[in-house]
């Protein structure tokens, strides 16, 4: 017994700790770690190293597992019900889910194949075309909305809270509300947030390694509930209802703007991803099994989506409304004993869906973020806490989940941001650099990736300033409707998705072929990890040690592909390969994907092999 009191004692921070922390700001800095690429005096985090080729172990079936467990949740459900509840028709809702996320699959397959190739993060990556210091303005933006959805995704996981307590104790849901009734929540709903973002918080600080078996749960248990609830449905209500007769409410010109309106909604759900896919592809073993997610993301969105405008239009019959919230469907089963346990084990399923998708998707994305914003202060497991605290309470997601148009407002809107941020990123590795960078001077704030004194890459500002400025004033209006603006700039902010993203691959593309920024440009690909076998047997025990053994929550962030994840299950029920054998197996397709790219092999000791002529020579004399 008092071997376990002595080893609580050692997290139990003494009283001269609490008050030093609490007055003294030295006091939370964070020991040095050393990076691989980066110099030694800049204060990085080994998470952001190249993953070596070991743990490249992300495959097909991977991404498939991906984005199914990432699709399927209550924010899919609501996106594409709730087109039907602004005023139009299935026929629209269906081809703007299709369109809206076929356009954002093409960016999210043009900067996966960076991550995919290159093996770095999406914090790294983006210094290329936009600079070093100004690459922090995208991950500032990435971090906040990383929060704002774990905020929303929590305001939807405490209604499973409501529903779950309500089918074990009938007398929760007769709670009296002391709230104002323009507080956006009752007290019943409070309470409800309260206990899931407790309840939730230690769970984000748990490495998504060891979570496999919440994944795997989600994998198996939010498909079958969706489908058992679209079936209940339909079968009580005698087909799928009135909703595919119904017609649109608005018509002529306003039905095309808002056509428009609802396809960049539906891009903006995805829009934080298309731009940091790479956090998650730099643990592919090819750069060709990410391709999956162009025909993939479009397919299992639209399954989800027609699943819900099914549901929601055979829930007219039976309640004589449109319920856009599958939620709302089980809270009508609490009526009956029976009822109450479908209800129970419906909302856990939904519960597992919210918590699943903010631990991969949200919490891990938003303190990856801040890592790299405050290395000195701020680790992973400390980002986790201020994401959710920010996420969580700062933010108030149940105000801005209190109707159908104010959520498409606020997913419509933030895209106005991502969209140039997508397209810079992709034009610049794609056209200006041909696919070629020099992974380790991206690492370094004196290298070639600075640009100027101020490190900012001015071809990347004018792009991005006019591809948000036109924007702007739309943006106001659907905030707040009593602004003041012309008709062109609301029907320009009906598809800011769109426009962001076209406009800011011309400019860019335009300016740096005018203005080529010759300084930025190498001729072949300069690896951020050794090809000598040798020198990459020793990275990879590097790694090992400066990563995964030192208590980091990032290892592989989506727990697929890594040591007993998702991939490595497939793996065992196809093939019968450890996940030893899978790592091998991926050095040597790794090494085969580089050459076929145009990488280079293996070169003699103490020699400068031909990719890596022009570069940087401090980068040159500390590596080879």
């Amino acid at each position: 017994m008092s071997k376990y009191v002595t080893e609580t004692k050692k997290y139990i921070p003494s009283g001269a700790t609490v008050k030093a922390r609490a007055t003294t700001l030295s006091v939370w800095e964070l020991p040095k770690q050393d990076s691989a690429l980066a110099p030694k005096d800049v204060w990085t985090n080994a998470d952001m190293d190249p993953v070596p080729p070991k743990y490249q172990t992300w495959t097909l079936w991977t991404w498939m597992a991906y984005w199914a467990t990432d699709t399927i949740n209550l924010g899919t459900w609501e996106t594409a019900s709730s087109v039907i509840a602004v005023g139009l028709n299935w026929r629209d809702a269906i081809p703007i889910m299709v369109v809206g996320t076929s356009c954002v699959a093409v960016p999210m397959v043009l900067n996966g194949a960076i991550g995919a190739k290159l093996h770095i993060p999406f914090s790294v990556i983006v210094r290329s075309s936009f600079g070093y210091y100004f690459g922090y303005f995208c991950i500032v933006s990435r971090a906040i909305l990383a929060m704002f959805w774990l905020g929303i995704q929590g305001a939807n996981g405490a209604q499973c809270i409501t529903l779950m307590l309500t089918a074990i104790w009938p007398s929760y849901a007769h709670i009296k509300n002391h709230l104002p009734s323009d507080a956006g929540i009752t007290t019943q709903g409070m309470i409800s947030y309260f206990l899931f973002w407790i309840i939730q918080l230690p769970l984000l600080l748990i490495p998504p390694t060891r979570l496999r078996y919440l994944f795997i749960v989600k994998l198996i248990a939010a498909p079958i509930t969706a489908l058992a609830t679209l079936g209940w449905i339909v079968h009580k209500a005698g087909g799928g209802g009135a909703i595919f007769s119904l017609p649109e409410t608005v018509h002529g010109s306003q039905r095309a703007w808002l056509w428009l309106s609802c396809m960049s909604s539906v891009t903006g759900s995805w829009a934080t991803l298309a731009c940091n896919i790479p956090d998650f592809s730099r643990y592919a073993k090819t750069s060709r099994g990410q391709y999956i997610q162009l025909p993939f993301l479009p397919a299992i969105f639209t399954v989800c989506g027609v699943m819900g405008i099914v549901t929601t239009s055979a829930s007219k019959v039976l309640y004589g409304e449109f319920l856009w919230n599958p939620l709302d469907i089980i809270a009508h089963w609490l009526d009956n004993p029976g009822g109450r346990a479908a209800a129970f084990f419906a909302a856990l399923s939904w519960y597992v869906a919210q918590v699943g998708t903010n631990i991969t998707a949200n919490s891990i994305s938003a303190a990856n973020d801040l890592t790299v914003l405050c290395p000195k202060y701020i680790n992973i497991k400390r980002g986790c806490v201020i994401a959710a605290i920010i996420g969580g309470w700062v933010i108030v997601p149940w105000k801005i989940l209190s109707s159908a148009t104010t959520f498409l407002a606020f997913m419509g809107g933030y895209a106005v941001f991502l969209a140039p941020m997508a397209g810079i990123i992709a034009s610049d590795y794609w056209i200006v650099k041909r696919q070629h960078v020099d992974v380790p001077a991206l690492y370094d704030p004196r290298g070639r990736y600075r640009y100027n004194i101020y490190g900012i890459n001015w071809r990347a500002m004018l792009a991005f300033l006019l591809a948000i400025g036109p924007c702007m004033p739309g943006l106001a209006w659907s905030i707040n409707s009593k602004s003041r603006i012309t008709t062109g700039a609301q029907h320009l902010y009906s598809f800011d998705w769109l426009y962001g993203f076209v406009v800011s691959i011309f400019v860019y593309s335009v300016t740096s072929y005018i203005w080529k920024p010759t300084d930025q440009i190498v001729p072949h690909t300069v690896y951020g990890i050794p090809q000598n076998p040798d020198d990459e047997e020793a990275y990879e025990e590097a790694y090992d040690e400066k990563v995964l053994r030192r208590d980091s929550l990032v290892g592989n962030p989506k727990s697929f592909a890594n040591v007993g994840g998702i991939d490595s299950m497939g793996s065992a029920l196809h093939f019968r390969k450890s996940v030893d054998e899978t790592a091998r197996e991926s050095i040597e397709v790794r090494r085969a994907s580089k050459a076929s790219q145009g990488g280079q092999g293996p070169h003699h000791p103490g020699t400068v092999p031909e990719h890596l002529k022009g570069v940087d020579q401090e980068v040159l004399n500390e590596k080879v």
